[in-house]
């Protein structure tokens, strides 16, 4: 694109003529673009490997996982996506090899999704890939890393992600 002037920040001042200022509705239009430039990045660095990067967080987190297995709706609830894109995400990943479904021995009607090993050795070198591109955010110091996490924390927790009975102070760099 390369425009010669932000389209954002012209949006807003069209915002200020019709309707008066709001920073916020630049703020989001400015989050929103930053995802879409983020997804593109994220998802050209895991193509090689089959992936998006919804399918990658999924193998990310059965890695976690001490037994590398997972009901479908812990999946769901620790991405926080809705049940009929986990299916979507675990039946793709299963047709790629990466996992398998089993049964859950603590709930008979239940399905586990396990990572194998082929998905083990894909989560690794796709994981060396998405470091070695910073994850698309190489234009900022680890301090605006860490002041971008703890400002879009703020938000998520005010929407009922997850309780925050005490204020976030980010690890320190080794």
């Amino acid at each position: 694109m390369n425009l010669p002037f932000d389209p954002i920040e012209r949006a807003h001042e069209n915002w200020v003529n019709r309707w008066g200022a709001s920073p916020p509705m630049a703020a989001v239009t400015s989050i929103m673009r930053a995802q879409q430039i983020l997804i593109a990045q994220l998802d050209a660095t895991l193509r090689p490997y089959g992936l998006t990067f919804a399918r990658y967080e999924a193998l990310v987190l059965l890695t976690f996982s001490s037994t590398g297995a997972l009901p479908l709706n812990k999946i769901g609830e620790r991405l926080m996506v809705h049940p009929t894109s986990v299916t979507n995400t675990i039946d793709r990943l299963e047709v790629q090899g990466l996992v398998q479904r089993r049964p859950n021995p603590n709930d008979g009607r239940g399905k586990l999704a396990e990572i194998t090993p082929e998905g083990r050795n894909v989560v690794e070198k796709a994981t060396r890939d998405l470091l070695a591109m910073d994850f698309g955010l190489g234009t900022y110091t680890e301090e605006q890393h860490w002041e971008l996490f703890t400002v879009l924390r703020q938000l998520r927790v005010s929407h009922g992600d997850f309780q925050d009975p005490t204020p976030h102070t980010p690890p320190l760099a080794d």
